[in-house]
């Protein structure tokens, strides 16, 4: 594709983080309908190679490096949301700056934002906000964008997908963990280098809220952008999996406080017993009389456990009945339990 902007230098990235199930990719198909923007489906590279970046050891040595890179490309190459491009090996060997799994991951979105002719690239995986000082490290004018909703409903949206913790006190707590990350982040970086969206406004005012991030991250609003559900990036991911059927649909305003009448009581003390005090200083008040003051015992604890298996097996009965691309994810949950016990045995 030729470039869309051949006279203009590449603009610093956009980073979307936070926690899954948040409204993460409604937030990727409305920055990737802008002309000078493109958030391809993450394949999460650093959440997968950034614990596994030690063991393929000191990484100037080139052999090192290179099977890294191999793996990386492998896994990019077989994601579950195919992307209409393949990373060039050689350039991508010869041009990652660091020499590392970041410098992999950011040369890898540097050739797909050339092969879309676009000026920026931008990533919704929000696990990368675990990497936030690799990121500042290499883009220190970087954009980041954090998106927070209530967990309550994250917890809702999680019980049935295949890609979360099922049991919603699991969810919370990873909720709460990662939220106050973002938290901190709030505290120590300047408002230019990060802004707090929260999806209950994003999806209840799209226009201003849109309007909002475009002025954050220095670009012109486009009215394109709230037609994202008319791309043929929504509606390939809307026909790949059940998780994403809502890619081809509008903003759905009425998406919010969906716990109420569809979370127990049970569940919904669980998620305030894990997050209440994270809840309350981003503004969602717990409902449950008890539930933001006690922590599960440990029978409980297990009983959660337990349950978290039964949903587990039901969302992936809905999977092998919705997903088209189910075998894609299956087969990346075993090439990478084979690649880590691969590379941690060859340390012994």
């Amino acid at each position: 594709m030729p470039a869309l902007f051949p006279d203009e230098p590449p603009s610093d990235p956009i980073f979307i983080i936070g926690t899954e199930r948040s409204g993460s990719n409604l937030l990727r198909l409305i920055l990737n309908a802008h002309s000078a923007i493109t958030v391809p489906h993450p394949p999460h590279i650093m959440a997968y190679f950034a614990p596994l970046e030690g063991l393929y050891g000191l990484l100037e040595e080139d052999a090192n490096f290179v099977r890294l890179a191999d793996d990386v490309l492998t896994h990019v190459q077989r994601h579950i949301h195919p992307w209409p491009m393949i990373p060039d090996r050689e350039t991508l060997i010869r041009d990652a700056r660091p020499r590392d799994i970041f410098g992999l991951y950011a040369g890898i979105y540097d050739q797909y934002r050339v092969a879309t002719g676009k000026r920026r690239w931008g990533c919704k995986s929000t696990f990368m906000i675990h990497h936030t000082d690799r990121i500042r490290a290499r883009y220190p004018g970087a954009r980041l964008i954090w998106l927070v909703r209530d967990p309550r409903d994250v917890a809702l949206s999680s019980r049935s997908s295949v890609f979360n913790p099922f049991h919603p006190f699991f969810t919370a707590r990873l909720w709460a963990a990662q939220q106050g990350l973002g938290l901190r982040l709030e505290e120590s970086l300047a408002p230019a280098n990060l802004l707090r969206v929260h999806y209950e406004a994003l999806v209840t005012a799209p226009t201003t809220e849109v309007g909002r991030i475009c002025d954050f991250i220095g670009e012109r609003f486009e009215p394109t952008m709230l037609r994202f559900f008319e791309t043929d990036d929504a509606r390939m991911a809307a026909g790949l999996a059940g998780d994403w059927r809502n890619t081809v649909r509008p903003i759905l305003a009425d998406n919010v406080s969906r716990f109420r009448g569809r979370l127990s009581a049970r569940d919904t003390a669980a998620v305030e017993a894990a997050a209440g005090p994270v809840m309350r200083r981003l503004g969602y008040e717990p409902v449950s009389p008890e539930g933001a003051r006690i922590w599960p015992g440990v029978v409980r604890r297990l009983r959660y456990r337990l349950s978290n298996e039964v949903l587990r097996l039901l969302a992936e009965c809905r999977s092998l009945r919705e997903d088209r691309n189910r075998g894609l994810r299956w087969a990346r949950r075993v090439r990478m339990a084979l690649l880590t016990t691969r590379l941690r045995l060859s340390l012994r």
